[in-house]
């Protein structure tokens, strides 16, 4: 049977594998999982070492999310009475600062809650100086304290619907100054401006201009982008390996971030959870409905080292790595914590700074093997 010979650099790197490993017979040994290896060995065999680095969070797999503004962080303005939208002040995506005008409201009503006022204030200042007269007769014994008396509740009376006139005026949306001057006599308005609560980002204009509006109708919708969620879909498989709070979910290519909130107790038709996490970092590279591509850390990721998964050597159910060494390198067992991708976390007898194996893992692994270091 014909056999194809071994070219190139294939049938150089075999070579030197068994060139390795009978080698190994005249290289003292040092420890039951340790062996020589000289430095010319390991540039024959092209093994390469990188540095541990501390024990840290490894990037775990990438998963579809989207981008939601919380409840709290929005807020429409409706009509506080019937009428007709005379004039629109601000347009979809403009940036609007608190108390500042967003449309002028035409209503019948407002001039009915007006008069109310201004009749309202006109009796209150009539019934205190029925008041103040009937204390200087009654202190002069003219007349009775029983006149005082009714004098006091009417005054007190007047004073209540003087009270609810502004407070309907309030809630229809008129500035204190406003009401004020209706109030004392001044000019009534024909117009209702509405003002934004809080700052924030018109995210739609909900009428236009000339269009009737009943009581209570969407207007404006202003949105506060400052703060953003991500709401995350996992694998119901992966919700035991899901980071606490204060854990770092990266946003593919983004400069941003987010940190677990909460957990979905619902699971979708497709078996996923919700994982809910508020962005911490790149607020304004993120826009409200879209979806993004984020990596979610593993639970155990902060116990253990970040490791290429190239640098593991597995014997059956067994995983080592091997450590550079002053004669060679030395086999460490290690527990494998989590893998995402081209990476594994893994705990076991190692320390910052040591070097581990990156390459050329199996030729390690038959030296090793070959001397007697495994069963």
């Amino acid at each position: 049977m014909f056999v194809h010979p071994l070219r190139g650099s294939r049938a150089r790197r075999f070579l030197n594998v068994v060139t390795f490993a009978a080698s190994l017979t005249a290289l003292s040994a040092h420890g039951a999982d340790e062996f020589a290896v000289t430095a010319a060995q390991m540039q024959s065999l092209g093994v390469k070492t990188q540095k541990l680095a501390a024990p840290g969070p490894i990037e775990g797999p990438a998963y579809p999310a989207r981008v939601v503004l919380p409840p709290r962080q929005e807020y429409v303005l409706s009509a506080p009475l019937p009428g007709v939208v005379d004039q629109l002040l601000v347009a979809p995506n403009d940036v609007v600062q608190a108390g500042q005008p967003l449309l002028r409201l035409v209503s019948p009503e407002l001039g009915d809650l007006q008069l109310r006022l201004m009749e309202a204030g006109t009796k209150g200042k009539l019934a205190q100086q029925t008041l103040q007269r009937e204390r200087m007769l009654a202190a002069e014994g003219i007349v009775p304290a029983r006149r005082v008396q009714e004098a006091e509740a009417a005054a007190a009376s007047n004073a209540a619907e003087l009270r609810q006139a502004e407070a309907s005026l309030r809630l229809a949306g008129m500035d204190a100054g406003s009401i004020r001057n209706v109030a004392g006599g001044g000019a009534l308005q024909d117009a209702l401006v509405l003002r934004a609560r809080a700052a924030g980002t018109v995210a739609e204009v909900l009428v236009r201009t000339g269009q009737r509006v009943p009581s209570a109708e969407a207007l404006v919708r202003i949105a506060d982008t400052s703060k953003l969620w991500l709401d995350v879909q996992v694998p119901v498989a992966r919700q035991a390996q899901l980071p606490a709070k204060g854990a770092v979910i990266t946003i593919v290519g983004r400069d941003a971030a987010a940190t677990p909130a909460s957990l979905g107790g619902r699971v979708g038709d497709d078996q996923t959870l919700t994982l809910r996490a508020e962005v911490t970092r790149g607020v304004k590279l993120l826009r409200v409905g879209e979806f993004v591509q984020v990596r979610v850390p593993f639970a155990s990721a902060a116990a253990g080292f970040a490791v290429p998964i190239a640098a593991l050597a597995r014997d059956g159910d067994k995983a080592h790595v091997f450590v550079r060494t002053t004669k060679g390198f030395i086999a460490k067992p290690v527990t494998v914590l989590a893998s995402a991708g081209d990476a594994v976390h893994v705990s076991g007898d190692l320390a910052a700074g040591q070097e581990i194996a990156t390459s050329s893992v199996i030729a390690l692994r038959a030296a090793w093997q070959g001397k007697g270091g495994s069963n």
